[in-house]
């Protein structure tokens, strides 16, 4: 089934939904621009949308045939506030689903994981896109990256593990391709960069870039759990110190070749988006 109807991109302006956003726009597709404050972005109609706010679901699915899925960011439940949205969005004419979740979080798995298993029962055509960590947690607004720009440090509690980080800009080609090749995936993917790398390789690789020193501080896990209560809710904070243990542990060393196998490229090295991210934050006069 080819669709060629609107394509919803919720979370718009976010990491990844604002590059898919682009990626669409440049492939001639038409696009709805969903986030709490219906900001404009090119080429796109703006739509209001909360995640929270059933009455906003209404005009961000109009028209729509094809749907790219940011979760609510913090929510350790979200599938207690997706569920309802995603039969709404089939009763009304919904086809292809496309989830952002992460290699971290398996089928069936907490948080994004019960929406990722209910998934295919809704939709004929879907896609869970599974990415490792992002390399932008470490050049864009995250808390590693704050703390590399203010104190020349990463705090984790992933010891000497190693990560495939990768590039959001790789996460968005696949989420266009996902939502717009003529077949729909129809599976779940797990996204890498080319090669996995530890935090310590990560604060080394910046410090070059960047011409500053960067190190790597290992946390235990309480301690990590503790630092991040201290800004987000405290169950959410558990999930999130519990995968820094588990890259500690081994989970996250491994890479795949799933980028380069639909778009047709290779997934960009952290090196390259250090020096396009990074240089100019740091260099500059």
């Amino acid at each position: 089934m080819t669709l060629t109807g609107t394509i919803l991109v919720i979370g718009a302006t976010g990491t990844t939904g604002s590059r898919t956003t682009a990626g669409l726009i440049a492939a001639g597709h038409r696009v709805k621009a969903a986030g709490r404050h219906a900001t404009p972005l090119p080429g796109a109609e703006p739509v209001r949308f909360d995640w929270y706010d059933p009455t906003t679901f209404g005009d961000a699915l109009d028209g729509v045939d094809r749907a790219y899925l940011v979760p609510p960011v913090g929510d350790p439940d979200p599938a207690a506030v997706m569920m309802p949205f995603l039969r709404q969005a089939r009763a009304a004419g919904v086809r292809r689903a496309v989830l952002l979740s992460s290699s971290a979080i398996s089928e069936g798995g907490p948080a994004v994981g019960a929406v990722h298993q209910a998934l295919p029962g809704l939709f004929d055509q879907w896609a869970v896109l599974r990415p490792s960590w992002f390399m932008q947690n470490f050049t864009g607004t995250h808390a590693h990256a704050d703390s590399i720009r203010k104190d020349g440090v990463i705090r984790t509690a992933a010891g000497t593990g190693r990560v495939g980080f990768v590039d959001a800009d790789d996460i968005a080609a696949v989420a266009v391709h996902a939502l717009t090749n003529d077949r729909a995936p129809n599976a779940d993917m797990v996204l890498t960069g080319p090669e996995a790398l530890s935090h310590d390789d990560i604060a080394t690789i910046a410090t070059r870039v960047t011409g500053r020193p960067v190190v790597h501080h290992q946390l235990a896990y309480e301690d990590m759990r503790e630092r991040l209560a201290a800004v987000i809710p405290p169950e959410f904070a558990a999930i999130l110190a519990a995968m820094d243990r588990a890259i500690a542990e081994g989970a996250e060393a491994r890479t795949t070749d799933t980028v380069q196998r639909l778009t047709g490229r290779p997934p960009n090295p952290f090196r390259v988006v250090a020096e396009r991210e990074l240089r100019t934050v740091h260099r500059a006069p």
